[in-house]
Parts: structure tokens; sequence; C-alpha cells
């Protein structure tokens, strides 16, 4: 199965509506690696690694985001895959 890994950048209402436990929780249940973290200026980045239909997966729950959020953007840019997670983490 392909390989994927991406970079995102989710923008709206994603701090205090639990968006990065949710994240980290839909990753794990898909067995995406990586990470998230909320950004200064009131975005959520992370990086999602595994399987290509694993990885869609969690990009489009992203796009729907946790039940009090409100997502208006996802910023998706493709990296190369180079499997350096082993499981997925909220990071500070």
């Amino acid at each position: 199965m392909k390989k994927r890994r991406v970079h995102v950048w989710i923008t709206g209402r994603v701090h205090g509506v639990f968006f990065r436990a949710y994240t980290r929780d839909t990753a794990r249940l898909a067995e995406v690696n990586g990470w998230v973290r909320n950004l200064p200026d009131g975005r959520v980045e992370a990086i999602f690694e595994g399987n290509d239909q694993n990885v869609e997966s969690v990009v489009n729950w992203c796009r729907e985001g946790s039940p009090m959020s409100r997502v208006d953007n996802v910023d998706v840019r493709e990296e190369i895959y180079i499997g350096e997670f082993d499981n997925f983490r909220i990071t500070y």
C-alpha cells in the first residue's frame, strides 16, 4: 500500500474545542502517525504519515473538525514520506 505524508494547517475556531484531542484519537483509530499542535496565531498544525487512504480519511476529518469547532480552511501540503513517527501525539 502506498505511504503518504502531509503537513496541514487548520484555520477557524479550533482552539479550546478539543480539536487536538479529537485529531489524536481520529489519527490513532486510522493507524496514522505524526503530531498535532496549536499555533499562537489561532490555527492548528499537524503532520500525518501512514497509508494513503488512512491519511486521506484523517485529512477529511480535519475539514469537519470536533463537535464544537468551526473549520474555515484546511491547507494541505504533500511532503516526502520518511516514516519518522511510531505513534500519534499532541505536541506543544
